[in-house]
């Protein structure tokens, strides 16, 4: 009987060398493949940051005539920043603390001159200066910042409001390039946040589907905690579609797509009710396989129909005409529900029932319908598929 060779231990570190690699190039792929899909995200706002900064400083140099606008392109590049969030209040905010910080430091600095004591000084009487204006958080981060440069840059001995001029020339351009010479595509902003929140919950609630059906205690648990966590992906949508609104105001180029960006605010405002309506589904489901209570198949059928109306909603939220393929689903999820109480009625089920219905006129609500309305076609969804 021949035995079989072991491997070495020189074999298995190379083998373990070979897999460590091979992990490290996946992950690198990986990685270069997320860097390369948030430079193309990013690719606008890049351009907009580099014109605005150029085009301070023209302003600040050719027409206004300061020779060294050192906090013109700053301020440009401070108001707009790498940030998907930026609504037009939050950039006023920026440009003002720059310029209340300059001419704060500006102030003490020429008094007092430079040192860790009057650094202190500087940050804190402009932030407090900030505050007392009624400032936001912004507004005052930014005072305390642009205080500290004019305290650790001094570039004149005498109090000047050039450079708190400058700071508001930059201000105004990166403004201008945002939201008139260069500004983003709202429609593809809102409607990227709008897929992540609904391509989550529409596979949230396939999931819980089958978890029901298969009666797993873990798997319902799993949906509850992503259900929870659809905060974060539901608060980009929220500020992706007032950040597109005030775009398409401000914005001659843009403003033909407030309606299209109008349905969004609107659909962000009933899918936060939808979100929660499936948090309390998916505890109530959770309560019925704890107790052991019976899920009738037509109550796991219309989850996998809310679902299914979830997954049309992108469709519909761009164009109307579409509506019809997210609204079947969800007048059928609502009728299998109300008619599964037929044949039981534990407690559990009457309140995963309740949810369905309730989450189906959420949706019908996303597609536009007002609440009696949408009450009344969930209402007529039962009748009609009641037998007899």
């Amino acid at each position: 009987m021949t035995s079989t060779p072991q491997p070495t231990p020189d074999g298995r570190a190379l083998r373990r060398a070979a897999r460590l690699l091979d992990e490290a190039a996946q992950r690198s792929r990986g990685t270069a493949h997320e860097r390369l899909a948030r430079l193309r995200e990013l690719a606008t706002t890049i351009a907009q940051t580099a014109l605005a900064a150029a085009g301070a400083w023209v302003l600040a140099t050719d027409v206004i005539g300061h020779a060294r606008p050192f906090f013109a392109p700053i301020a440009a590049i401070v108001v707009l920043g790498v940030t998907r969030g930026r609504h037009a209040g939050r950039q006023l905010d920026r440009a003002a603390g720059v310029a209340l910080g300059i001419c704060v430091a500006d102030l003490i600095i020429v008094t007092l001159g430079t040192t860790p004591l009057t650094i202190a000084l500087v940050v804190a009487l402009a932030m407090t200066a900030a505050i007392a204006l009624g400032g936001e958080a912004l507004f005052v981060s930014q005072a305390a910042t642009s205080a500290t440069l004019v305290a650790t840059l001094p570039l004149s001995d005498h109090f000047t409001l050039a450079r708190a001029v400058d700071a508001f020339a930059g201000g105004a351009v990166a403004l201008a390039v945002g939201f008139l010479l260069l500004p983003l595509d709202p429609v593809r902003l809102a409607r990227s946040a709008a897929h992540a929140v609904l391509d989550e919950l529409g596979a949230l609630l396939e999931d819980l589907g089958a978890a029901m059906q298969m009666r797993d205690r873990d798997a319902v648990i799993d949906a509850l905690v992503r259900a929870r966590s659809l905060d974060e992906e539901h608060a980009a949508l929220r500020d992706a579609a007032g950040l597109g609104l005030e775009v398409a105001t401000y914005s001659p180029l843009r403003r033909r797509r407030r309606g299209v960006l109008e349905r969004y605010r609107d659909a962000a405002v009933q899918l936060d009710l939808a979100i929660r309506n499936v948090r309390v589904m998916a505890r109530g489901a959770l309560r019925a396989v704890d107790l052991n209570d019976n899920v009738p198949p037509a109550v796991v059928a219309a989850v996998h129909d809310l679902a299914a109306s979830v997954h049309a909603l992108p469709a519909a939220l761009d164009d109307p005409a579409a509506s019809p393929r997210a609204r079947e689903p969800a007048l059928r999820a609502a009728a299998r529900a109300t008619l599964s109480l037929e044949s039981t009625a534990n407690l559990s089920t009457s309140a995963i029932v309740g949810q369905v219905r309730s989450t189906a006129l959420d949706l019908l609500r996303v597609l536009g319908a007002e609440r009696q309305a949408a009450a009344a076609q969930v209402r007529a969804a039962a009748d009609t598929a009641r037998p007899g």
